[in-house]
């Protein structure tokens, strides 16, 4: 980050989630087509963390990275299975000094997991590799890596399969955020929801009741 500040090239953009799941913000979508249109040609998303609500960036570009620090508590457990699932491609960072050894072992270990989990892509074949931004080390092999990968889904024609369906699931996490919104704005709900949400929080109400009696209150007066 310190070299992408400083080159005329690089454009950074930070985007604050604003509570918003799966580390990324509403409109990084529309961040990512600006930065296109804008005659970047290489455009690098990064999330906020890593967990099960964290990968929806998978579904918003071409190719899915996992960072993993070594020594960080981060071998391969049921809570990581999902994402380590939809990554294209499993890093190693901070693989120098002290951590050298640390992030070999991590890396062999999710080599060996690689084996057992479904690919989220047929012709495509996820590897572990370790980094060291401080050395530089596997950072020219890290981009190599990655130019494969685009010539490998160019090819077989995978791309534009994938980015086609994330215009479909991009539609859909719109329609979902906007119904809920008009939801929650609505008159006849918005009367009923503190006192509910209230009830639901001391256990005088199950969710599913509450839920009920919103949606029949929303139906009911629209």
């Amino acid at each position: 980050m310190q070299e992408l500040s400083r080159d005329m090239n690089a454009y950074i953009r930070p985007s604050p989630t604003r509570g918003t799941l799966g580390g990324v913000t509403r409109t990084t979508n529309e961040a990512i087509l600006l930065c296109e249109s804008g005659g970047y040609n290489i455009v690098l998303v990064e999330t906020v963390g890593v967990g099960q609500s964290e990968f929806a960036v998978a579904d918003m570009v071409d190719m899915f990275v996992l960072l993993l620090p070594p020594a960080g508590g981060d071998e391969l457990q049921g809570i990581k299975r999902g994402i380590v699932e939809m990554a294209d491609l499993v890093v190693i960072t901070k693989a120098d000094g002290n951590l050298l050894i640390p992030a070999r072992k991590i890396q062999a270990e999710y080599v060996s997991a690689l084996k057992l989990l479904r690919k989220r892509c047929k012709i495509w074949k996820p590897e572990v590799v370790r980094i060291s931004a401080k050395t530089g080390e596997g950072i020219p092999e890290l981009w190599k890596k990655m130019t494969d990968f685009q010539s490998t889904m160019l090819e077989s024609t995978e791309l534009l399969t994938r980015r086609r369906a994330q215009q479909k699931v991009w539609m859909w996490n719109l329609i979902q955020e906007n119904v809920l919104l008009h939801f929650k704005n609505h008159p006849a709900v918005k009367h009923k929801l503190p006192l509910l949400e209230g009830q639901v929080l001391t256990g005088v109400l199950s969710p599913s009741l509450a839920a009920d009696i919103l949606l029949k209150a929303f139906s009911e007066s629209s």
